[in-house]
């Protein structure tokens, strides 16, 4: 709010550029770790020979072998794409959930909006977001997967471009859509997890003495949002990165049944500290450029009240 008479107001736009420019910048920052983490999900337990040794061990393990075999270009494979995704999903999903959350509370609503809203409003910008930005999320996961591929064999995508036409050439124009069911599920609950949480972190915060709308409450607020975004969407990025990287599954239930029988409930939580390393980290920057970047949009309106 600002004076009596008046009161700050981003348009639509505003929010949409603000929070693609935010997602964008966290996804710079951490795609290693993201392409960390598809790598050790699509790894699976070598079940024939219990002496082999995984290739990728650890966070920065995986960081590192991939630096050291494919060269450190190879860490931010994907960015594009990443790019792409964070524009459309980011921009949509953050960009909605303030127009959303007011809209399912009303408009004269006063006091705290109540968790339950703000869960909801998470879980509808997540879901419409992913559903238009899905094709970016395939080639991203798919180009990710690329690096795996034994030396010497021909690599399917030169690049993002070529992976979007191929993918509509050899798979059909729907296949874009591959894997959207677990990617909706996952993207609505992790989005939900991340705004909720944030906003109910953020909110409980101000509420201790001494704390006030700064950076350092932003940036806490954010990992904590990351923080019960991995424990809550980790089950659902696994089965995602796997159905996206991995023709071998029929259907969402048939991966997570294959999965838990192969592998234990422990498989769904492969990857958790690189899964937050990557979520708190991409949250905290996330959210901290985000409410500066707000501010280069908000404008002062009169209040009409």
């Amino acid at each position: 709010m600002g004076d009596h008479g008046s009161k700050i107001e981003i348009s639509f736009v505003g929010r949409f550029a603000s929070s693609a420019i935010a997602a964008c910048f966290a996804e710079i920052c951490t795609i290693p770790l993201d392409t960390a983490k598809v790598r050790l999900q699509l790894q699976k337990q070598a079940s024939t020979d219990a002496s082999a040794m995984p290739k990728y061990r650890g966070m920065l393990g995986t960081v590192a072998t991939i630096a050291r075999e494919e060269g450190a270009t190879a860490l931010w494979k994907g960015i594009v794409p990443g790019l792409h995704r964070q524009c459309v999903f980011g921009g949509l999903r953050i960009g909605l959930y303030e127009p959303v959350r007011n809209f399912y509370v009303g408009e004269n609503h006063v006091g705290d909006v109540p968790l339950s809203k703000k869960i909801l409003a998470g879980l509808t910008t997540g879901a419409l977001g992913i559903t238009v930005a899905n094709p970016t999320d395939l080639v991203k996961v798919r180009l990710q997967a690329e690096g795996k591929l034994p030396p010497g064999l021909p690599r399917r995508y030169s690049g993002a471009l070529n992976a979007y036409s191929t993918i509509v050439r050899q798979e059909g124009f729907g296949a874009l859509w591959t894997g959207l069911g677990p990617n909706i599920a996952r993207n609505a609950i992790i989005n939900a997890a991340e705004l909720a949480s944030y906003d109910e972190v953020k909110q409980t915060i101000l509420k201790i003495p001494g704390f006030t709308d700064n950076v350092f409450t932003h940036l806490l607020s954010g990992l904590g949002a990351g923080f019960f975004a991995v424990c809550i969407g980790s089950p659902v990025d696994v089965v995602k990165s796997r159905m996206m990287g991995d023709s071998a599954y029929r259907s969402t239930v048939d991966c997570f049944v294959k999965t838990m029988k192969n592998e234990g409930p422990s498989a769904f939580y492969k990857g958790f500290l690189p899964n937050f390393g990557r979520l708190g980290s991409w949250n905290g920057i996330m959210f901290l450029t985000l409410e500066q970047v707000k501010k280069l949009f908000a404008k002062e309106v009169p209040d009409k009240h």
